[in-house]
């Protein structure tokens, strides 16, 4: 399994909010611009809450496992890849997310003098640091999960042992 690449997810978090603003731009010259929904930030949050639980639980579980106490319950090597699966699409949407919310919210900064946009100006901000919880809880989640490197079995330059 690949490892997430912060570059990605900054590309991913830049474009969208570049679009969002864009997008927010237009559809505010053409309309009304649609809100920022209270609930974004809290889904984000609860994500992230899930993933820094479930992170911290694996983690509990791999040390009682690796200094072999007893009773030490052990992780099934295929749930810890569903989780950090979770964990990267987690990661992805909250950088897609976060970027629509941030760019959106970087218009909205334009219109503070009204208070139902700064109600959701601080909503767009708020959505964006939940979201950067949700990224920092997944890369957390995927190093407690990275297996130990096994250098005795594969040489620096050498084929990996199938």
């Amino acid at each position: 399994m690949r490892e997430l690449r912060i570059r990605v997810l900054a590309g991913v978090f830049v474009v969208a909010g570049v679009l969002s603003w864009a997008g927010a731009r237009l559809w505010n010259s053409v309309g009304t611009l649609p809100g920022v929904p209270l609930a974004a930030p809290v889904v984000l949050a609860l994500i992230a809450v899930v993933l820094l639980s479930t992170a911290l639980s694996l983690r509990a579980r791999l040390k009682a496992q690796r200094e072999r106490r007893p009773g030490a319950k052990g992780v099934d090597p295929l749930m810890a890849a569903r989780a950090v699966v979770f964990g990267q699409a987690s990661a992805l949407v909250a950088a897609l997310v976060s970027g629509m919310y941030g760019g959106t919210g970087v218009f909205l900064l334009e219109l503070l003098d009204m208070p139902a946009r700064r109600d959701q100006a601080i909503y767009a901000g708020l959505s964006v640091l939940a979201g950067l919880g949700v990224i920092a809880a997944a890369l957390f989640l995927e190093r407690v999960c990275k297996l130990p490197e096994d250098d005795d079995q594969n040489p620096p330059g050498a084929e990996p042992a199938a």
